[in-house]
């Protein structure tokens, strides 16, 4: 049995396709674990979500900031943006059972006997296990809920407020988790999350940290699997494992194995992918 760790793969169904079929990944045997934003920016988001929906049990996924972005546009009066391939999606004739689907997967996905956690982007400094753990639930139920999915989304985007209390409340506190979960990158020295810059950590503005090297970080014993982040790449550092490889940008997606040492397995995108810039969100 193998447990495959698969970056974000943003519509890339082809390429999905073929990672899984050069991993000789069989659903009866092997389990692969999926680390967020498998929609949006590339040309095939209906086809992947059917894809992993009908790999049923033998995948984990966690949700990153694009398949909430394609929730918001479903549940909520949030705008198409100008970059978004999701009317596919939409439009589609299966359309409920995806996103009814899709809105009942985890934030945040930890396994004990394998000793890894997977979210999509990062957890702030003043989190350990447990209190992510609560903060994924409370995100879970919201998502799960008819009567609070709505308002959610509609309360969802911003980056207020940017550092965690324990005193949060109500949406404020959904919107902090949410970002923690599906947005971060960097953060600063007292703890406040940085959502506006997302390039790289040479580049980066000399008084903000990447999450993982944030001072006091309480999850720093935790193996944590995460993506999201395509201009850091493949990059392995304080416990954290990131595998956001860029395919939607022309680059490649990428496997990783987790429960036993191996190189990591990379497919080229089809086509040129998009314009090369740093990704938004």
């Amino acid at each position: 049995m193998a447990t495959y760790a698969i970056g974000d793969i943003q519509g890339c169904d082809e390429e999905l396709a073929r990672l899984v079929d050069v991993l000789k990944f069989d659903p009866g045997r092997d389990r692969i674990w999926l680390v967020g934003d498998l929609v949006n920016r590339g040309p095939k988001s209906l086809e992947v979500l059917r894809r992993v929906r009908a790999l049923g049990d033998s995948a984990a996924i966690v949700l990153g900031n694009h398949d909430l972005h394609l929730l918001a546009l479903a549940y909520s009066e949030e705008q198409v943006k100008s970059k978004d391939t999701l009317q596919d999606v939409l439009s589609a004739p299966d359309r409920e059972e995806i996103l009814d689907w899709l809105r009942h997967q985890p934030i945040m996905h930890h396994d004990p006997q394998l000793n890894y956690t997977m979210i999509h982007a990062g957890l702030p400094p003043q989190w350990d296990l447990a209190l992510a753990q609560q903060c994924a639930r409370e995100l879970e139920a919201a998502l799960r809920q008819d009567d609070v999915c709505k308002a959610l989304f509609q309360n969802m985007y911003g980056d207020r407020p940017n550092r965690w209390s324990d005193e949060l409340r109500g949406f404020e506190r959904l919107r902090f988790i949410t970002n923690s979960f599906t947005r971060l990158r960097f953060c600063r020295a007292d703890g406040t999350l940085e959502l506006k810059y997302k390039g790289t950590i040479e580049q980066a503005p000399r008084d903000v940290y990447p999450w993982f090297r944030a001072p006091n970080r309480r999850s720093k014993d935790l193996r944590i699997v995460c993506g999201h982040w395509s201009a850091l790449g493949l990059h392995r550092e304080q416990n954290v494992l990131s595998i956001d490889t860029g395919c939607v940008w022309g680059q490649t997606l990428c496997a990783v194995r987790l429960d036993e040492e191996a190189n990591p397995i990379c497919v080229p995108c089809s086509s040129s992918g998009l314009k090369p810039e740093i990704e938004s969100g």
